[in-house]
């Protein structure tokens, strides 16, 4: 993992979108990893798991701040397998991950923030949207039909609704960033001929027939209309206080040395620690521990 003199994921975080493109960032990349090799970085990834689960501890101790963490990608970028090996030193009882599928009726009854605000994380702990309120600004718009079904009134959707959602959400995690829950936010960037690969993989293995879904292939047509989605979602969310990191996702070793430098950073710059014990509280424990003894 990096060091304080040495952030990888500072090479993928964008906190300004102006100018944005997504076509910059190579999602074949490892340039900038601090080892050469696939068994370095599980030794590397291994240290940075122990790193951060410290890190959780003091942060569920302190019960001040909240960690929200939001990922997004393409079909077979890697998210599930990016939580579940970025995350799995991290006690159960401070984290919890929310899966965001399609609406139900009761969500198309109300505001499209609205079941992300009953999936925030506590104080103390940290939270993981797979998928989030971002896909009213990625899936909805590459498929306008599904803007119908929310029944906003004809007069509120117009050309500019996805401006209006842009700054909704920038205000949204201004909101939450105010009210102590730290906002991070990951686009795996999976290149098209490796989202192939892996999906022939997965029809291919009987163990991994799964993992895949006929819908996948028909996102897939979309594949441009999603990556100027994209782009224009990370140009106008990105922020100082809730930035996107834009991860390279073709090595999947790469991007989850990634995530979980920019999840360490994070908790590191929180200043984090272990709540102080009073001297009334002190001479208590004291006073237990003399009458253990003596028992």
């Amino acid at each position: 993992m990096a060091d304080h003199q040495y952030r990888l994921s500072h090479h993928y975080r964008i906190r300004s979108g102006e100018g944005f493109r997504l076509n910059t960032i190579d999602p074949g990349s490892t340039a900038h990893a601090p080892i050469s090799d696939k068994r370095a970085a599980q030794a590397a990834l291994a240290d940075g798991v122990e790193r951060m689960a410290a890190l959780q501890d003091k942060l569920y101790a302190q019960d001040r701040w909240a960690l929200l963490l939001v990922f997004q990608a393409m079909d077979a970028a890697g998210k599930d397998g990016t939580i579940k090996h970025v995350m799995s030193g991290v006690n159960p009882q401070g984290c919890q991950v929310s899966s965001f599928k399609a609406p139900s009726a009761i969500d198309l009854d109300h505001d499209y923030l609205w079941r992300a605000n009953q999936c925030l994380p506590e104080r103390g702990r940290i939270g993981i949207f797979n998928r989030s309120y971002y896909e009213e600004t990625l899936v909805v718009r590459v498929h306008p039909e599904l803007l119908a079904r929310q029944t906003i009134p004809e007069e509120l959707v117009g050309h500019d609704i996805w401006q209006h959602r842009f700054r909704d959400i920038r205000h949204y995690e201004d909101y939450l960033g105010r009210n102590g829950v730290v906002v991070r936010k990951f686009f795996l960037h999976v290149s098209k001929q490796e989202q192939k690969r892996r999906f022939l993989e997965r029809l291919e293995n009987p163990e991994k027939n799964w993992k895949f879904s006929a819908a996948d292939i028909r996102e897939r047509a979309h594949w441009d209309a999603y990556m100027a989605a994209y782009e224009q979602m990370i140009g106008h969310t990105a922020t100082d206080s809730s930035p996107w990191y834009v991860v390279p996702a073709d090595h999947k070793w790469f991007t989850r040395l990634v995530v979980a430098d920019a999840v360490i950073d994070t908790l590191e710059s929180l200043n984090l620690a272990y709540p102080t014990v009073s001297d009334a509280t002190r001479r208590e424990l004291a006073e237990a521990h003399r009458q253990l003894l003596e028992e």
